[in-house]
């Protein structure tokens, strides 16, 4: 996963952290490219912490689908901590069988860029895409 991620964003010129976390949000890998700034490591673990806990892509969408306003979206950030929630996208469940095994969180491009190369180290590793 981690060489399909990293491999994808230098190919495109991204400079990235990368997080991937197992069931419980316990890192297992982390890798910050060279020229990554250093911020995006501690957004790229609470991506990935948060896809794995709540099971589902980070967004700004809540549980339901609706748009989360930004008192809203800290008050949860608070809520849950803030290493372990976050309304910013690039992070996805690792599903394995329908079973939430992990999850990969990507910093450090536009927040399309960092889903599709956690998407495109999810495929590397036959994990299914979230629904």
């Amino acid at each position: 996963m981690m060489a399909a991620a990293t491999a994808d964003a230098q190919n495109k010129g991204f400079a990235v952290s990368i997080a991937i976390v197992d069931a419980g949000g316990h890192v297992l890998l982390l890798e910050r490219m060279d020229g990554g700034r250093f911020h995006t490591v501690h957004s790229a673990r609470t991506k990935a912490a948060c896809a794995a806990s709540n099971r589902r892509p980070t967004t700004t969408r809540g549980a339901e689908g609706q748009e989360l306003d930004l008192l809203h979206a800290v008050g949860l950030s608070l809520a849950a901590g803030p290493e372990r929630w976050t309304p910013m996208e690039g992070g996805l469940p690792i599903m394995v069988d329908g079973e939430c095994v992990g999850g990969i969180g990507v910093a450090g491009a536009t927040w399309e860029e960092d889903e599709h190369i956690a998407k495109v180290a999810l495929n590397a590793v036959g994990a299914s895409p979230p629904d």
